[in-house]
């Protein structure tokens, strides 16, 4: 006599064998974005710190930041010199430099990820802009860098402060 369990058995044991092991996948894409927003996190950290080396370790050698705003109603894309800028928050400055996130999105394909986010700058406890960042990182053999970071920047009487 055939055990009538012993088909249904086979067949759930060769589910799972030939299933792909979903905790991996599913861990996987959830490190990868901890570790993207980690680097940005590092990034602010060590702006607020006015640690330059703690924001040069961020960032992929050719970085670059871009910048877009309107002057006299008129759209404005200007380049700031990265290396200027590292340098920058390593000098005194007498109010934290103090840039807060919120509705974080991030997007990972292989090595490539970006970062959508709203933010509001602060000079200490004074709100001085706000707008949107857009990062773009590589992952490289020593982890996510920061290749380029692109910002819209509103004035602070327009600001809707959210997060």
């Amino acid at each position: 006599m055939i055990n009538p369990l012993r088909p249904t058995l086979v067949l759930a044991t060769l589910a799972v064998w030939l299933a792909p092991p979903a905790t991996a996948q599913d861990a996987a894409p959830h490190a990868d974005e901890e570790a993207v927003v980690a680097v940005i996190v590092q990034l602010f950290d060590g702006m607020r710190a006015g640690d330059s080396a703690m924001v040069r370790r961020t960032l992929a050698p050719e970085a670059r930041l871009v910048g877009t705003s309107a002057r006299d109603g008129e759209p404005v894309l200007r380049t700031v010199d990265i290396g200027r800028f590292v340098e920058a928050i390593g000098e005194p400055h007498d109010e934290v430099w103090d840039e807060r996130l919120w509705d974080i999105e991030v997007r990972i394909d292989q090595n490539l990820a970006t970062v959508w986010t709203q933010y509001a700058f602060y000079l200490g406890e004074k709100l001085s802009h706000c707008g949107v960042d857009a990062f773009q990182l590589f992952r490289s053999s020593d982890g996510w860098r920061i290749f380029q970071i692109a910002d819209t920047r509103r004035s602070a009487d327009t600001c809707d402060i959210g997060g």
